[in-house]
């Protein structure tokens, strides 16, 4: 499954930022959660609607992002 079917973007919700499957929660509080030292299982214990494809879409997410970073021209 791609990220794609999983991240959402909607310019009433949470500023526009990309949210998973339309819900609030963005993928910057997942991505802080787990930078934080979160596990995945403490993550799903506490947001019990998410589920390991959605973190991992995150991280997905957060990947691509870079890498249209680093290719983009100067």
């Amino acid at each position: 499954m791609s990220y794609r079917d999983i991240i959402t973007i909607e310019p009433g919700k949470r500023g526009g930022k990309p949210c998973i499957r339309g819900m609030r929660i963005t993928v910057y509080d997942i991505l802080s959660y787990l930078a934080s030292g979160m596990t995945y299982e403490e993550v799903l214990n506490d947001f019990p609607y998410l589920t390991q494809e959605d973190i991992l879409a995150c991280l997905s997410y957060a990947a691509d992002r870079e890498r249209q970073i680093l290719t983009m021209p100067a």
